[in-house]
Parts: C-alpha cells; structure tokens; sequence
C-alpha cells in the first residue's frame, strides 16, 4: 500500500468537499505548511544524505587537503577527514558550507518548495489526496522507489561518524535568508497572538484561580509573581500566605519588587538571579541544579509569546547580555527559536517551539474562517436607504428606479436598465 502522487485529483471549481467522505488514513501523511520546512530540516541534519553533500561542499571549498595533489585521496579518508570538520563546523551554526550542504538537500535533492507548495494546495483544497492500493508501483512511483534506493542503498553501511550531524545546530535566520524564506511576521494574527498569550498567561475566565492550590499551580507554571498578579488572576491575599505558613510558597524580591515564588524555585531563583531566600527554607529545595538560569527562561517562553531579549532580562533583572546567551544555550538545544514573530515587533525575537507551533496553527485556522463562504442573503445586501424607500413604495435618490410594495406587485421581476426607469404597478 502506497501514496501516489499521480493520484491526486484538483477539485472542480464550485465543488463541495466533503471532509467526512475523505479516505481513513490519508490526512495523517499531511504537514501544515507552514512546519514543512522545519521537520524537514531537522530530519535532514543527522542523515548520511546531508554527510554525504558536506563531503562534496567540503572538498569543492577546498578544505579537505590532499597529502599528495597529483593522486587521488580515497574515499574513507575523505569521509574522516569531513567527518572531523562536521565536528568542528557543527558548533557553528552559521558555517558557510553547513549552510550549502543544507541548502543543497531541501532544494536541490528534496525540493523542499515545490513539497511546501503541494501542501498548501491541500491545505486550501486544491488537491484532493487519495489513498489507494495496488499491486505494484505506478510508472511514476516506479521511478521514485529507483531513484531512492540508488541514493539510499548503502546508508546502512555509512560509518557513524558521518551521523553525528544530529547535534548540528543551524542558524535559522542565516539558513531562512539563503533559501529566500519570508519571516513569519508578515503571516501571524495579532488577534490569534494577543488571545493565545492570555491563554497562556492564565488571564481567561475559565482560567480564574479559585483557591489557595490554584495560586500554588500558578507559582509553579508561571514562576514568581506579584501580588498585583496574581489579583489579575483571581487570587485573594490570605491565600498566598496560607501557602507561605505550609512552607509552599516564599516571598522574594525580583528586579526590585517583592515576588510570590514556589519553594521548589528556592535553588534556582538564589543561583540564576542571587536572590536571598528567607530563613527556614528546606535543604532539599536549595540544592544546585545544571542550568538555573536556563530553566527559568525556559519557563518564561513556554508562558509568553513571542519577546525580545531585553524584555526577559527586565523581568528577571538581568544584564541584556546574560539573557542573550542564556537564549543562545536554550536555541541550541532546540528548545526556543529565533526569528521576526511579531506582527508589530522589530529585529529578532524569542519564541518556544512549541507556542509558535500554535501560534501557526491558529492564525491558519483564522485565515480559513476568513476565506469561509457567506450564505447568499449575506453575499449582496441591500442599501439600507434603497430597502426603506422600497418599502414605502416611494422613489430614492441613491436608486434609478421606482417600485411599488413587493406586496401589491403581481407581475415577475424584470431587468431594469440603467438608462431607464421602470415602475411595477398592479394589474
């Protein structure tokens, strides 16, 4: 059982189509547009295809010497000697010719565009995708099937060396103007963003805090805050201090003014930030942890949109260039991407992976209800001043013509030209 892409049907203009109708299982192979490119990049990196091209951009760059130029230098030292410049190159995400070998796989090999592009005419259904069965590949599947296991034959066999590009970390904005991407500020809703970080933010009505463990689950998804936020959500005074009197929640200064923070924060909030935590907090809760200032901005950009570097250094009270690299650690590890996000932003910006993967999928839902059809008596209105003098049977200066009440009128509507008047009178 196979997709084939010669299978696909364009849906006729006009036509209805019917989600309920469409094959089990068909949907499931379908990105969104918008995250094509990205899973496609990160599968790319640690595959042999992508060691394979940054041998050959390598060579071509003249950074793999040879130890005797008028001989040929065999095929597994050129694979070590590019496997030990893939250790040094991936530490730079920004690397030329890590860049070239990237662009080489999701253009030249893969058509990485062109599969953006097929998916958004399934998104805006374009093309219909049907799922079919049969006993042997089409011409066209044929060829694809060939052509990939003379690319991929002896991946298998490629030494491990050559995979270590899993760890490669690419530097999405260089890699974006390369491939003439458009950044995403020119595509996301501000409605859809300014709705979601409320959401995020704890702000809704479904959302109000409504007793003293609502306020503990707010300190530890949220992190520290004050007493004026955690009024905005709902909370009431007393609360936070039963919490306090359980040994559940501290009360620290952060920035210049005084936080509410879970006492699991205790360790955190002392190293990242060198906040002086209250006497009789537990020992098991001051304990060092790998990267305190790293989970706290983690924190910070799973619970907010889109935010600039100096925006997260305020609220922490941090230098702008403590909080760059810190971000700059957390974009490594692929936990937070970098990039223009919003709508009314300026220069880079932060994100988590995840809220933006949201942030996508509801600005392609608001889009969709934007383009939906109307009903027909909502298509063409009537002029409010034409419908009233119609009703009354008497001329309007905003028609060219006349008509008595629909009422007391027997013959069909006819077409009126607009180079005379017509009236319809009874009989």
């Amino acid at each position: 059982m196979g997709l084939d892409l010669l299978d696909q049907e364009p849906v006729k203009a006009g036509a209805e189509y019917d989600a309920e109708q469409a094959p089990v299982g068909a949907a499931d192979v379908v990105f969104d547009k918008g995250e094509v490119d990205q899973v496609v990049t990160d599968q790319v990196g640690g595959s042999a295809l992508f060691a394979s091209r940054f041998r050959e951009c390598a060579a071509r760059a003249l950074l793999l010497p040879r130890r005797n130029p008028g001989r040929r230098t065999p095929l597994w030292q050129q694979r070590q000697r590019a496997s030990q410049l893939l250790q040094v190159a991936g530490e730079f995400g920004s690397f030329p010719i890590v860049l070239e070998a990237v662009r080489e796989c999701l253009q030249d090999v893969f058509d990485v565009p062109g599969l953006a592009e097929l998916m958004g005419d399934l998104e805006s259904r374009r093309v219909r995708l049907v799922e079919v069965t049969t006993p042997e590949p089409s011409p066209f599947a044929r060829s694809l099937l060939f052509g990939y296991v003379a690319q991929f034959l002896y991946e298998g066999d490629s030494p491990l060396a050559e995979r270590r590009a899993a760890a490669l970390s690419l530097d999405s904005r260089l890699l974006a103007e390369l491939l003439g991407q458009a950044e995403l500020r020119e595509l996301l809703d501000a409605e859809v963003l300014t709705e979601l970080e409320r959401e995020l933010q704890w702000l809704t009505e479904d959302r109000r805090v409504k007793d003293a463990e609502g306020v503990a689950d707010l300190l530890r998804l949220l992190g520290p805050l004050t007493e004026a936020e955690l009024a905005e959500r709902g909370a009431e005074p007393q609360w936070a201090r039963e919490l306090a009197s359980a040994r559940r929640a501290i009360r620290v200064r952060i920035a210049g003014a005084d936080h509410w923070a879970a006492v699991e924060d205790a360790g955190r909030l002392r190293d990242a930030l060198g906040t002086a935590l209250p006497v009789g907090v537990p020992e098991a809760f001051t304990e060092p942890v790998k990267d305190p200032l790293g989970d706290l901005l983690a924190r910070y950009a799973r619970t907010h949109g889109p935010f600039t570097s100096a925006t997260a250094a305020a609220r922490f009270g941090l230098g702008v260039a403590v909080t760059e690299g810190a971000l700059q650690r957390l974009s490594a590890a692929g936990r937070i991407v970098q990039g223009e996000f919003h709508p009314a932003g300026i220069g880079q910006e932060w994100c988590d992976a995840a809220v933006l993967r949201r942030l996508r999928r509801r600005s392609l839902a608001a889009l969709r209800h934007e383009l939906e059809p109307v009903p027909p008596a909502r298509a063409r209105p009537v002029p409010p001043p034409v419908a009233a003098h119609r009703a009354r049977g008497t001329p309007c200066a905003a028609s060219t013509a006349w008509c008595a009440p629909s009422s007391s009128c027997r013959a069909p509507p006819c077409p009126r030209p607009p180079w005379r008047s017509w009236s319809c009178r009874p009989g």
